[in-house]
């Protein structure tokens, strides 16, 4: 049974006792260590703390065995991604707009592994707005059936409209890179963040390398 405690500082030198809760009342007082302050439960004034009994009608139903610790309970914890609780299911707009720098940096927060290249820096020497993103493959083989399935899935995945990306290669030794972005613009839309998020949910983990994990 839980047990509440509290030290009393008026009687430094009193003995270590405690006080078990019994029936509402305190029961009898055992002494455990002279010269230590007085410990007492306050299970009567403040109740129990814990976990309380099961009911009789919660123990005839073999609730317990039926959850927790049964092996052939599933156990599974889902995170979902930002991305699948939003952009991904947003069908592309017919007219999108030119996104500014500001709009694309909130959009860059629904998408996983993304990054913005700002106009006219080292690694953008053009004057437009993109969104890239880098994956790190085993080897050629790997890399060229993660093209493959990126193309496939904006070919003939729903409400991709063939969406077809700036830029999509296999780079040596061993990366994916994929730049999106909206010539006809000049920069991004949102429709560039929807495919973004669409690509995020493409399988890659037999693709890329396994992570050590160290003891």
């Amino acid at each position: 049974m839980a047990m509440a405690l509290m030290l009393s500082p008026a009687a430094p030198a009193a003995a270590f006792s405690v006080v078990a809760p019994g029936n509402g009342k305190a029961a009898a007082m055992r002494r455990i260590r002279p010269g230590s302050r007085k410990v007492v439960a306050m299970a009567d004034m403040l109740g129990d703390f814990g976990a309380r009994d099961p009911f009789p009608e919660e123990i005839a139903s073999e609730w317990g065995e039926k959850t927790l610790g049964n092996v052939d309970t599933l156990h599974r914890i889902l995170i979902p991604t930002v991305s699948v609780l939003s952009l991904s299911r947003v069908p592309l707009q017919a007219d999108p707009e030119l996104l500014s720098q500001d709009d694309a940096r909130r959009l860059l927060h629904k998408v996983v592994g993304w990054r913005l290249l700002f106009p006219c820096t080292h690694d953008n020497q053009d004057d437009l707005l993109k969104l890239e993103c880098v994956w790190k493959v085993k080897d050629q083989a790997c890399g060229e059936e993660l093209v493959s399935r990126i193309t496939r899935a904006l070919e003939t995945g729903a409400g991709c409209g063939g969406y077809v990306p700036e830029k999509l290669g296999f780079e040596a030794p061993n990366q994916v890179r994929a730049q999106l972005y909206s010539t006809s613009l000049g920069g991004l839309s949102v429709n560039d963040f929807i495919i973004a998020a669409r690509i995020d949910q493409i399988k890659t983990q037999d693709l890329i390398p396994k992570k050590r994990v160290w003891a």
